[in-house]
């Protein structure tokens, strides 16, 4: 599902106001790395983000990609998905908590609408008497892509 592209330029905007308010050097290479995560649906990793900024600036360190997605965190920039694995993946467009549908077999990363996700952090504050400042809702299984090529397989299988 993609954005329209005005979202996206507003996002990118978002991004340089806070980072000029803070005096951050807008690089060449720093602001790939904005345009790359403004825009981005499918949740990059950082090696996903410094191949793509490699193709305009070949000489970039994945240290750099590293300082700035790492910079943009801090900031509240960027959202941070992090696994058990280490393969943390990276949300600009949203940089706010928000559910996610993860397939387990390709990665693929998908931001599903749901309207009781209020709901559901009011219901935990009452229940615990925490006062939820953040939360992540993850959910986990196997995309239509993944289902088909299973299937797929399977039907070679048999016919074998």
């Amino acid at each position: 599902m993609e954005k329209p592209l005005s979202s996206t330029n507003e996002r990118l905007e978002q991004m340089i106001a806070r980072l000029k308010e803070r005096d951050f050097r807008l690089t060449p290479q720093r602001m790939a790395v904005l345009k790359i995560l403004a825009s981005s649906h499918g949740h990059p990793s950082v090696e996903r983000i410094y191949e793509q900024v490699r193709r305009d600036f070949p000489t970039t360190s994945i240290a750099t990609v590293y300082k700035t997605v790492a910079l943009l965190r801090e900031l509240g920039e960027v959202l941070e998905l992090g696994f058990p694995d280490g393969s943390n993946r990276y949300d600009g467009s949203k940089p706010y908590p928000h559910p996610h549908v993860i397939c387990i077999k390709c990665k693929t990363i998908l931001d599903p609408k749901l309207n009781g996700l209020t709901d559901l952090t009011k219901e935990v504050s009452q229940e615990t008497g925490f006062r939820v400042t953040t939360h992540r809702v993850d959910f986990f299984g196997v995309c239509r892509a993944c289902q088909g090529a299973a299937s797929g397989k399977e039907t070679e299988n048999i016919g074998s």
